[in-house]
């Protein structure tokens, strides 16, 4: 090399140049996804909507899409029992649990459950959109789209009214159980 030229290689040491393998790559499918997911954190919602009765399930997919309008999605499995509501509803309610609300998580997740019976806390919201008591916020939106996704929907909605003045700590679901936020 001559004196004018620099070197811009950089020197490497052995033991740097590999990053060992966590683990053996898998082949994509359900079991993988639902394994890796398990270990993403995520709150816990619960969606509800009205047609000739009450419907509603726990959702841990829900997301914010957009502030300006305010948009939100989630998805839904097209076999819940919920799904044929929530196919035709115009509006939909999205609820925020609290770490307080863990059995209303599981009785909404819970298939054939009786979820507005006796023990559940609700009203009617704008809309006509079964409303939950104590929750740390709620929303009613209105249904913008139904996007196809495997076995799924994703449905976006655009907010129209909600309450985001409940008190407490954000519900959250985790390996496969319901958890709270540690300080």
């Amino acid at each position: 090399m001559q004196p004018s030229q620099k070197d811009n290689s950089m020197t490497v040491s052995p033991e740097l140049r590999t990053v060992p393998p966590l683990g053996v790559p898998r082949q994509a499918s359900p079991d993988l996804l639902r394994s890796v997911f398990r270990r993403h954190a995520a709150g816990v919602a619960v969606v509800t909507a009205h047609g000739e009765h009450p419907v509603g399930f726990t959702a841990t997919s829900l997301n914010s899409v957009a502030a300006e309008p305010p948009l939100i999605s989630f998805g839904v499995g097209v076999s819940s029992s919920s799904w044929p509501v929530l196919a035709e509803a115009e509006h939909i309610g999205v609820h925020i649990l609290g770490e307080h609300q863990q059995e209303l998580a599981a009785l909404f997740a819970r298939s054939g459950a009786d979820r507005f019976g006796e023990g559940t806390r609700w009203s009617t919201g704008p809309e006509g959109v079964p409303v939950l008591d104590g929750v740390l916020a709620w929303l009613v939106c209105r249904v913008v789209a139904r996007v196809p996704a495997g076995d799924h929907r994703i449905v976006i909605a655009q907010a129209i009214a909600g309450d985001p003045d409940g008190a407490g700590r954000p519900l959250l679901y985790h390996h496969g159980r319901f958890n709270a936020l540690r300080d």
